[in-house]
Formats: structure tokens, sequence, C-alpha cells
């Protein structure tokens, strides 16, 4: 991830050994890095192997404490001085801090939880942390995790690993805050970072980054200054609650005298949305921002550097919504609230059929939230919703949630990435937000107020889903391997010194 020529970095370079001690004439080209990064290429591999191997999985509490007590210990061996697990209501927390002696200090947000999954879906064993071929990528490591997100942070701890082989001290120091719940909706991270100690550490940073796959197939990179909110739900729908219907399943021809919970769970999901699914209709939701001027030109220099075709092959749709335009599509994909139904369970779901009439159905739902959108509003306005429209039976459980978040472009952690980025010659696409979610608001938020976002080189893909991959040895010259997504973290953290 950089760019911009190097026309004045030899007298940059010059001025700034004078006035940063740390820094050496030998940044221009890092060689001395580049060569440890090497050195310790299948060492960091096997780590990262070693780690995807041990998942820690928080909605089937597997992994715990061995997750949250190995996160410690590579951070430890990353050169972090403490490494402090934190136990909270859920599932724990680490929080460690680097002490470089220098005159700047960057934050970092790590998860170490993955997502589930069913290896019968993969096409290599979800927790072998397999190298393999894959053709027009290259070499790939392939398992949970290996994207979202132990790649690209262990790359992270690999480039502090290199910095340290190489004699150097680190160009800032570092203040981590790492979790297990992420892949659940964060619902305890407050009780990390709103800890005394943690938000003094965080309060004198940058800002706090996550490390991130950020290139594409094709190399393209887009950095995002924001990310969207979510709450995720669920909504049973049962005859015991609902004072109608059976307490329990019974054969489907007394349909014709009871009441069926299902079709009530169906009937309060349509007064959501409009009939097409596609507008929200709960009642007082919460309104968002309208897009600016800025983030609409934004999208629309996206666009224009983009492959509609590919892109809908890539997501096996033939239209969007509405049959909208690509860029209209776009700013809807950043600007628009979205209600989705994860999952939609009653009854009698294996081979041929079962004539029940069930006595319970269970909704799983994401809400997707923008500026100036919160949690809290979301959740109350559809729990009121259901009240004020007679499906006030109807359980709503809060799984996990936050707040979207947004970070300006003239930010010093977002300039600094867009530096490093041009100094590799690429032009990266400046983003409005992302469309998925990460708990970014409690930094982005008060009384913190930091900036947040994404950064590294390299590509991944099938985050959530079978097959998940991290390139290792690239096909494509304009994507980064192993080596190369490790020396982003290097360029980045030094640009920051600047």
């Amino acid at each position: 991830m950089k760019r911009q020529t190097w026309l004045f970095i030899t007298l940059f370079s010059a001025m700034a050994v004078l006035a940063n001690p740390t820094v050496n004439a030998s940044e221009d080209n890092f060689a001395d890095i580049k060569a440890k990064i090497a050195a310790q290429h299948d060492e960091s591999l096997a780590r990262l192997q070693e780690w995807i191997r041990l998942p820690s999985i928080a909605a089937m509490d597997l992994g715990y404490p061995e997750g949250p007590e190995h996160m410690a210990l590579l951070l430890r061996e990353a050169g972090f001085q403490q490494a402090e697990i934190i136990q909270t209501d859920g599932k724990p927390g680490v929080f460690a801090t680097l002490d470089a002696g220098a005159e700047k200090t960057l934050g970092v947000y790590f998860m170490y939880d993955v997502k589930h999954f069913d290896p019968q879906e993969w096409s290599s064993p979800p927790l072998e942390a397999a190298i393999i071929d894959r053709p027009g990528l290259g070499k790939v490591m392939m398992g949970r995790g290996a994207v979202n997100q132990k790649g690209p942070e262990y790359a992270f701890l690999a480039a502090l690993h290199a910095i340290r082989a190489a004699g150097r001290d680190l160009p800032v120091n570092l203040v981590l805050v790492a979790e297990g719940e992420e892949e659940i909706g964060s619902p305890h991270i407050g009780q990390i970072v709103n800890r005394p100690e943690v938000q003094s550490a965080l309060a004198g940073t940058l800002g706090v980054f996550m490390p991130f796959a950020s290139q594409d197939r094709e190399g393209l990179v887009t950095i995002y200054l924001g990310a969207k909110g979510v709450i995720e739900v669920q909504l049973i729908a049962s005859g015991e609650k609902w004072g109608l219907g059976p307490g329990k399943d019974v054969h489907s021809s007394l349909k014709a005298m009871i009441d069926s919970p299902t079709w009530h769970l169906v009937h309060a999901l349509n007064t959501l949305v409009s009939a097409d699914g596609n507008t929200i209709a709960i009642d007082d939701y919460p309104q968002p921002l309208p897009l600016s001027e800025e983030h609409k030109a934004m999208i629309a220099e996206g666009a224009s550097r983009s492959n509609e075709a590919k892109m809908k092959e890539q997501l096996s749709t033939r239209q969007w919504i509405d049959d909208l335009p690509f860029v209209e599509a776009l700013e809807r994909l950043v600007s628009q609230p979205t209600v989705n139904i994860e999952g939609l369970v009653g009854g009698y779901t294996g081979p041929g059929g079962k004539t029940v009439l069930p006595h319970r159905a269970e909704a799983k739902l994401d809400l997707r939230l923008v500026p100036d959108m919160t949690a809290e509003a979301a959740l109350s306005a559809l729990r009121k919703h259901l009240v004020n429209h007679g499906y006030g039976d109807i359980e709503v459980i809060f799984s996990g949630g936050y707040d979207p978040t947004s970070t300006p472009a003239s930010a010093a952690l977002i300039q600094a990435q867009v530096s490093v980025l041009k100094n590799e010659g690429i032009d990266p696409v400046l983003w409005p937000r992302l469309a998925g979610s990460y708990p970014g608001y409690i930094f982005t938020g008060s009384p913190l107020n930091l900036a947040s976002g994404h950064f590294g080189l390299g590509h991944g893909s099938g985050a959530h889903a079978p097959d998940e991959y991290f390139v290792i040895e690239s096909e494509n010259p304009a994507v980064k391997g192993w080596d190369g997504t490790v020396l982003s973290y290097v360029e980045f953290l030094y640009e920051l010194a600047k």
C-alpha cells in the first residue's frame, strides 16, 4: 500500500536523520529490514500456521482461555514489554504496550477470534493452514482466520520481529487492544477499552489501525474512511410466549384449529421492510445522514476504476437493487442502513417432509447502521415497533453490535497510508466506509475521538466462507506476497514517525 514518487526522499531522509536519531540513512530502501523479513519468512509462516490451528470461536465457546493466552504470548514474542489478559463478562481481551522511546505512539486493534466453519465445505481442512497452489493467485495459505484476521495481524507482528532483528528500535511506540468476541458483535469490548489504564494509553496515540489485506486480485487498494455499524438480533416466536399456537410441535393437520407461531414470525418480519425488502419500515427508526459531495466524488472515482461485470460475477448476481446504475448502487452500499435476515428456522428442515405444526420459529437478523445512527437507538426502535404492531410477544435477543465510524481523509493516520502507497507506485481509492463492520466506534467515539482505519498490503478472501485464504507467493506482480505484506507495515510505521 504505497505510492508517490521519491523525488524528494533523499533530502527528506537527510533532514530526518538530523531531527530523529532513531532514523538512519538506510530508511530509503529498508535493505537491512528486508533481509531480516526474508530470513524469517519460513518461521513467520510457521507461527501463523500454529495460530490458525488454535481457533477461538466465541459463538461456540471454543478455544478459551487458550486463545487470549496465545495472543498475549505472540505479543510478548514480538517485543511488547507488557501484555495483560483482561477479563470481561464474556471472553477475555488483551492489553499490550511497547515503549520504544519514540516521540509518537500508534494504537493497534486486533481480534483473535474467528468465525465458525463446516469442514465438509472446505477443499483443504480449515485448521490445517496448508499452503497450496491456487490458479490465478499463486501459493496461498488456506484456513479459518487466514485473512480475517490472523494473516494480516501476524504479518504486522512479523514486521516488528524484522525491525528488532535488524538492530533497530521501533520508530513509534505501540498500544494494542485485542478482543475475542468480534465475530459475535464485540459485546464486551467496552469493558476492555474503557478501563482507565487503557483509555489513558490510547488517548496519547495518533489513532488506531487494524491490519488488513487491502489489495484486490488485480492489486487495487482501497482506503476506507470508516465502517458501518451493526446490531445482531434473534427474533423468536413461540406458542408459550404468544399464548396462541401449540406449546410443542403437533401434527400439521391441526393447523385447521391451532395458530402457527411460524406464520406469526413471518408476518412480524414483513412489517420491518417494504414489500420488496429493500426499504426499512420500522417506526421512528433513526435516519442516516445524506452523502456529502466529497463522498459522492469518492464513489464516482471508485466506480470508474472498478469492473462492474466482474463484481457481479464474483457476487453471483445479475443486477443491483431496482436495476440501479453502478454508481447509484455503490452510493446505496455506502450510505444506506439495512435489515437483513441471516437465517430463518422453524420446525423440521431435514430430508423429505415431516408434517408438523412447529411451536417455535426463529429469525437471525443483522441491521447495518450508518452515521449518525446508533446501535442503541436502532435496537430500541425495533423493540417498540414490534410492540406497536401487535408482536410484543416475540422475543428480541440482542447478540451484539456497535455504532458506525468515520475518520476524515485529512487525518495523519490516513495520510500516512496514502504516502506509503504512493511510494509503492499504488494509486489508492479513497472510500467513505466499509459496508461491513468492526468495533472502531470504541476508538472514534467519545471520549477518545481518535482516527481509526485499516492498513496493509496483500490479498486474501473468503472471510466467513469456506476456503478462506491469504496469498503467500503471488502470481500477479501487482499483488504483494507475504514478504511484501510484512514490509508494508514496516513502511507504515516509519511513515507515521515522520
